[in-house]
C-alpha cells in the first residue's frame, strides 16, 4: 500500500528555515562574546547532526532500493547522491568551523562558519526542491509505513542529548500553520500536554538566548 512521505517535506522545512536563519543569529553575535557563541554554536551543531542523520538514513536505505524497485527513478537517484556528497563538504567544514568560534565568539572565527553557512544553503536549495519533487512521490509508491517511521525514529535519535525540545520547537515553527497539524499527526495528547507546559517554554528561552544572547 503507498505510504505518507509528508514528514520529509516537513522535515526539509526544519533544515531550511534553520540553516536559512543560521548566518543572521551568527552575526548577531558581538566580537568576543563567547556564551552567546557558545548558544548559537549548539543550535547549528543540532542542525548540523540532525541533517547528516536525515542524510545517512537515506543512503543507507533508500538510494538501492528505489533504483532497484523503480528503474526509471535510478537517474534521479545518482543526482540526489551527488548533491548527498556536496552537501557532505559543507556539513564537515561547519563541523570544522565551530569548535574555534564557539569557543572564543571572536567575529574573525565566525567566517569559516559564515562560509559554510553558505555553502549548505545554496546545496539546500538545489537539493529540497528536487527531492520533493522526484523522490518523495516513488517513496510513496515503493516503501510502506514501517519504511517511514524508522525513518522518523532515525531522525529522533540524531538529534543530540538534551535538544529534543528545542528541536521540536524549530520545527513546528517551520511549518506553514505554525506546527499545529504535526502535534496532532505525530504526538499523543499527553505528549502534546507536556509539550506545551514544559516544551514550548524551553523551546522559547532557548529562542531567546539564540537572538540575545544567555541571561
Amino acid at each position: 500500500m503507498p505510504c505518507d512521505a509528508s514528514g520529509m517535506a516537513e522535515i526539509h522545512r526544519w533544515f531550511k528555515t534553520g540553516f536559512g536563519e543560521g548566518g543572521a543569529l551568527v552575526q548577531g553575535v558581538k566580537d568576543g562574546d563567547a556564551a552567546h557563541a557558545e548558544v548559537v554554536a549548539a543550535h547549528l551543531g543540532m542542525l548540523s547532526v540532525g541533517l547528516h542523520g536525515h542524510h545517512e538514513f537515506e543512503d543507507a536505505n533508500l538510494w538501492d532500493r528505489l533504483s532497484a524497485q523503480a528503474p526509471p527513478c535510478a537517474l534521479h537517484v545518482e543526482r540526489m547522491k551527488s548533491q548527498h556528497a556536496q552537501m557532505l563538504v559543507h556539513l564537515d567544514e561547519l563541523d570544522a568551523a565551530l569548535p574555534g568560534w564557539r569557543a572564543t565568539g571572536r567575529s574573525a572565527d565566525a567566517k569559516a562558519v559564515l562560509s559554510a553557512l553558505s555553502g549548505i544553503n545554496a546545496a539546500l536549495v538545489a537539493h529540497l526542491p528536487d527531492e520533493e519533487e522526484n523522490i518523495v512521490p516513488v517513496m510513496e509508491q515503493v516503501l510502506d509505513q514501517k519504511d517511514m517511521v524508522a525513518a522518523s525514529e532515525h531522525g529522533r535519535r540524531s538529534i543530540p542529548r538534551g535538544r529534543n525540545w528545542q528541536a521540536m520547537g524549530a520545527i513546528l515553527a517551520a511549518q506553514p500553520d505554525g506546527g499545529d497539524v504535526w502535534l496532532r499527526k505525530n504526538l499523543p495528547a499527553p505528549v502534546r500536554l507536556i509539550w506545551r507546559f514544559v516544551g514550548r517554554p524551553n523551546y522559547a528561552a532557548n529562542r531567546r538566548a539564540l537572538v540575545e544572547g544567555p541571561h
